[in-house]
């Protein structure tokens, strides 16, 4: 028999640091052919063009599968399985296949989609790893009350989607560690671990720095225990975000990066947005501008030049719970 090819599921809220993780994992991969899967919440894929502009080799633009408009754990028949099996049916199949979902992905979904025939037979989930942002959820992020927990009608899906994921999870990320005093990530890891089942790796992470072969190398098979990876959904019929949603805000040439970074800074404050992440354009400035941003804190950078022909224009996305207010955040952002 065919050794069937190992997939890993890169699994974790909204700016845990996914894609970091994946670009350390891609940047050190040994020469293995490894193939990448991409999904993203929202019409405006970001994140792959982020990894393929990275300059790894392995992570160009045609080396990367992007799957937008949605998550993995709701779309699977309709996008994931056809990508699967024309990856596994190509002339060089890869050796390795890393699907990085959505920050609002229900993992366990996708792990039982390997139980379809056209791919149980070829593919086996190596593992689920969770990334988690460690100073986010350490501050609460994720978490309800005892007030809120006893209401008749209380509902957090943002505690259901991080508890989710770290119960499919066979290995867990604590990312961001550094932005944490030793103490408070010691206090914090033991809470992740006490809500664990047995057998999970906890490792603390910087920019997603961990050896990949490890990462790679988990042999979970976890499609085979699916029952020992409780879910909030196992009894519902499927899985919707009807309780999120997301826009894009285009965006002219930008003169002072600043003074826009203040007025997103305000936006996300003021209207509990959880994600916002893009592209700018700067005037004189020949490369593209990255902004990232979890909460308030945020990142900006530059990750590439400019493309020949290439438009440019500023591209940002908005991920935060049901009912934002589009028209006010985008006049905040505009000024």
């Amino acid at each position: 028999m065919k050794r069937k090819i190992p997939a890993t599921v890169i699994t974790g809220f909204l700016g845990a640091g996914k894609t970091t993780l994946v670009r350390h994992l891609l940047a050190n991969n040994q020469g293995r052919r490894i193939a990448l899967i991409v999904n993203e919440f929202g019409d405006l894929g970001v994140d792959g063009e982020l990894l393929a502009a990275c300059g790894v080799a392995g992570c160009g633009e045609d080396d990367i599968i992007e799957l937008a408009n949605g998550c993995l754990c709701c779309t699977v028949a309709d996008e994931f399985l056809p990508t699967m099996q024309a990856l596994l049916d190509r002339a060089d199949p890869p050796e390795h296949i890393v699907i990085e979902t959505s920050g609002l992905a229900l993992p366990k979904p996708l792990v039982k989609a390997f139980h379809w025939p056209e791919i149980r037979s070829r593919v086996t989930v190596d593992g689920v790893v969770a990334v988690v942002d460690s100073p986010a959820a350490a501050a609460g992020r994720f978490a309800s009350t005892e007030e809120e927990r006893a209401r008749p009608d209380h509902d957090n899906p943002l505690e259901e989607v991080f508890e989710d994921q770290l119960a499919c999870a066979d290995m867990v990320l604590l990312n961001k560690s550094d932005l944490m005093e030793a103490a408070a990530l010691a206090a914090f890891k033991a809470g992740i671990e006490a809500r664990l089942r047995a057998g999970v790796k906890v490792t603390a992470t910087r920019q997603g720095a961990i050896d990949p072969l490890v990462v790679l190398g988990l042999t979970a098979a976890a499609e085979d225990d699916l029952d020992r990876r409780p879910s909030h959904h196992d009894l519902e019929d499927g899985h919707d975000h009807d309780d999120f949603e997301s826009f894009a805000i285009h965006l002219p040439v930008i003169a002072d990066p600043a003074a826009l970074e203040s007025r997103l800074i305000k936006a996300i404050a003021g209207h509990d947005i959880l994600r916002l992440k893009g592209f700018l354009a700067l005037t004189g400035k020949e490369a593209r501008h990255v902004v990232q941003a979890v909460g308030t804190r945020m990142e900006r950078y530059f990750d590439r030049p400019w493309k020949p022909g290439e438009e440019r224009l500023g591209r940002l996305v908005v991920i935060g719970r049901k009912g934002l207010d589009r028209a006010a955040i985008e006049a905040m952002v505009r000024g």
